[in-house]
Formats: C-alpha cells, sequence, structure tokens
C-alpha cells in the first residue's frame, strides 16, 4: 500500500487529529530519508507496538556543520517512498525548510551534558540541531511513540533526554542496530563509499568487537588503544574522532569495564565519516 505523502504541517494535523479522536496510538519512525534496513527494522518495530505509523523525511541543515556534507547527504524520496509500501505506513511526512523553519524562526534547543563529548566535541551545533528538530517533529506528529536506532546511540540518549526534562509525553524507544555482512552498521552515508573503500571498512567492527572481548576480559583501554589505531590506519581511515568507551546512562569516559558500557568509535574512511558503538561486557 502506497502511504500518502504529506508535505504541510496543516496536511500532517487534519489527519493526526482523527487518529486520536479515535483513541489510537501514533508511532513516528524520525528519518533523513535515504532509507536502508536500518530505518526499515524501526518501522517494523512501530508497526508492532503502535496504531498509525508516521515516518518523517526531512535532512535537517541544523545538525550539519558542514555546508558540503550537507549538499552531499544522499535524497531519494521516491525510492524510500518504493521501500515502505511494504510496511503500509500510514502517512510519510516530507516537510520542506519552510515547513520547519519558517522566516523568524528564532528557537534552539540544547541539551547539556550528554552532548559535549564524542560527536558533540567534533561536530559544533550537531545536537542542538537535533534535538530542536526532534522536539518538533514529535509535537507536529502528536506522537505518543518515537523510534530510534541504537546505532546512533549518543543521539538516542540526547532524545530520551528532551523528552524526559520538556515533558513531551513521548515514550522513546530505542532498537538494535543492523548490520551489514560483513559487520558494518548500516548507514545512509554507506551509499557515499566507493566499492573498494567499503570493503575496508568493515575493519572498524571487527576491531571493535575485538576491543570489546578484551575489555570484557579485564583488559584496559590504555592497553588496547595503540593497536586498535594501527590497525584501522592500516585497513585505510585516515582520521579517527574518537575509540573510547563511556558508561550507557551518562556517557561518562571510563577506562576499565567495571559497569555497563559501550565501545564508541567515528573515523573517516575515503572522507566519509563512519560512527559505530557496540556493547561491552562487564568484568566479573
Amino acid at each position: 500500500m502506497t502511504a500518502p505523502i504529506l508535505r504541510t504541517l496543516a496536511e500532517l494535523r487534519e489527519m493526526t487529529r482523527g487518529w486520536h479522536r479515535a483513541g489510537e496510538t501514533i508511532g513516528v519512525v524520525p528519518t533523513m530519508g535515504a532509507l536502508h534496513d536500518g530505518h526499515l527494522s524501526l518501522v517494523a518495530r512501530a508497526k508492532e507496538l503502535s496504531d498509525r505509523v508516521i515516518v518523517t523525511i526531512f535532512v535537517n541543515p541544523k545538525q550539519f556543520n558542514n555546508a558540503q556534507d550537507l549538499e552531499n547527504y544522499p535524497r531519494t524520496e521516491h525510492e524510500d517512498a518504493r521501500k515502505l509500501e511494504r510496511f503500509a505506513v500510514d502517512a510519510i511526512y516530507v516537510p520542506d525548510g519552510a515547513q520547519m523553519y519558517p522566516d523568524g524562526f528564532a528557537t534552539n534547543i540544547s541539551v547539556a551534558g550528554l552532548t559535549n563529548v564524542l560527536c558533540g566535541a567534533h561536530r559544533a551545533g550537531h545536537f542542538d540541531g537535533v534535538a530542536t528538530v526532534v522536539t518538533k517533529l514529535f509535537t507536529q506528529t502528536s506522537a505518543d511513540l518515537a523510534f530510534f536506532g541504537e546505532k546512533d546511540f549518543q543521539q538516542l540518549q540526547v532524545v530520551r533526554r528532551l523528552a524526559r526534562d520538556l515533558d513531551l509525553g513521548v515514550e522513546v524507544v530505542g532498537c538494535p542496530t543492523i548490520r551489514e555482512m560483513d559487520g558494518l552498521a548500516m548507514s545512509s552515508r554507506n551509499l557515499l563509499l566507493s566499492d573498494q573503500a567499503r570493503s575496508r571498512a568493515s575493519a572498524l567492527n571487527d576491531v571493535m568487537e575485538d576491543m570489546a572481548e578484551a575489555l570484557g576480559q579485564g583488559a584496559s583501554m590504555g592497553d588496547l588503544l595503540p593497536d586498535a589505531t594501527a590497525r584501522l590506519a592500516t585497513a585505510g581511515f585516515s582520521d579517527i574522532d574518537y575509540l573510547e568507551m563511556r558508561t550507557n546512562d551518562t556517557l561518562r569516559l571510563i577506562e576499565t569495564a567495571s559497569e555497563p558500557a559501550r565501545l564508541f568509535a567515528a573515523a573517516y574512511m575515503a572522507g566519509v565519516r563512519l560512527i559505530d558503538n557496540i556493547d561491552v561486557p562487564v568484568v566479573r
């Protein structure tokens, strides 16, 4: 079934009012398009837990701090709509910039603490852009549930915090990372890799899995980082923004796996910034 594509807030609200009057729950899957199986797993989960499902597609300029990165971001609306047909979602919301940020727009939402590390330390203003657009999408869609992937774990924690702090009445549901057969986390940015770069990119997950296993056996990050960074360089990664272990809840930096934590990485392959995170077993 082909879902209606809505481009204005007025159309969207006309539709959601009827759903709420009927006592139906609304689930939203916010995306920037270029949908892959990771996104579609969120849609499938939303269908399981919600009466009605809205998928949003908006390439948000406020979360890019590099104009070239924004320009190069894949835009595949028609293909995205085709991929969503088998899920029978109820609406695809594709606003333009004027719908999201009309003339005179002057509000910025910032979440303290969680946003000054990892990607936040390397992409100035990124999480303010995420927090602002997500808050708008939550209120525009009247969502009861929102679905985000653990692949962007820092983003997931930021969205959970803002929903709680602002009493938005939205339950934020985290869903597992979906990976390619070779372990690379699915991402719209993978489309920007050449075939050769794509084949080398899986080294990121290989290195992280080996590190997580060693950390779970009592090794420290200091023990593991020299070899890990050398392996990534050999694989063709040119720069590493971070390769760190942080606690699940507050994203506090830790050296050994003494409490629930994740290993986080961001590195560049052929000019494309790839991120990933994996769970680390707690040392017993």
